[in-house]
C-alpha cells in the first residue's frame, strides 16, 4: 500500500460518473477537490455520511470546493445510492479499481454476504477515505480508514476548510 504524503502531487484520478468521465486533473477548484471515497450501497453509514454532505454540498462550494464520491460500486449501484439516498446533487463516481485504490493508500475490504439491511455485498470493495487536494493536485489533507466507523463530519471539515484558507495554513505531515 502507498503512503501519500502531503505537499506531494497526488495519483491520476479518471474515473466514471452517473454525469460522465471525471479527472482529477481537470479540476480548478479556487481553494481544494475534496475527493470522498465511500463504501458502496451496502453501507448504511456511507448512506447517512453522503446525506449529510450533500446537505452542505453547497457550502462546500461557496468556501471553493469541488466535490466527488466514489466507490468500487458498479454504475447501477450508484445510480441506486444516489437515488435511494437523496444525494443527486453530488457527482457520483463509480467503479474505483483494486488498482487505483491501492495508489491512493486505501484499504479493501472482502464481502461477506447480506449486510444488516438485505443488500448484498460486492466480492471486494474499497474502505471509506477522504482527501483535500489543492488546484495544483499536492495533497493538503487525507483521512484513510479500515472500517466505516467514525469518519470526519462534514462540517468540521468545511471550518477547517475555512481556517486553512483564513490562516493560509500549510499541509502538515509530510515527514512519513
Amino acid at each position: 500500500m502507498v503512503a501519500l504524503k502531503p505537499r506531494a502531487i497526488t495519483p491520476e484520478l479518471v474515473i466514471n460518473t452517473l454525469k460522465g468521465t471525471w479527472s482529477l486533473a481537470e479540476q480548478t477548484p479556487a481553494h481544494f477537490t475534496m475527493v470522498v471515497v465511500y463504501r458502496g450501497l451496502h453501507c448504511p453509514i456511507c448512506k447517512n455520511y453522503l446525506r449529510e454532505l450533500s446537505r452542505l454540498a453547497d457550502d462546500f462550494a461557496e468556501k471553493g470546493v469541488n466535490i466527488i464520491v466514489l466507490s468500487s460500486d458498479t454504475k447501477e449501484r450508484a445510480q441506486l445510492a444516489s437515488t435511494e439516498w437523496d444525494i443527486e446533487n453530488l457527482t457520483m463516481g463509480y467503479g474505483l479499481t483494486p488498482e487505483q485504490s491501492q495508489a491512493w493508500g486505501l484499504h479493501r475490504s472482502a464481502g461477506k454476504g447480506l449486510t444488516s439491511i438485505g443488500i448484498e455485498e460486492p466480492t471486494e470493495f474499497t474502505e471509506p477515505g477522504l482527501y483535500l487536494i489543492r488546484p495544483d493536485h499536492t495533497l493538503y489533507w487525507s483521512n484513510i480508514s479500515t472500517m466505516p466507523f467514525a469518519r470526519p463530519h462534514f462540517k468540521e471539515v468545511l471550518g477547517a476548510v475555512e481556517f486553512a484558507v483564513a490562516k493560509n495554513y500549510p499541509a502538515r505531515g509530510e515527514l512519513i
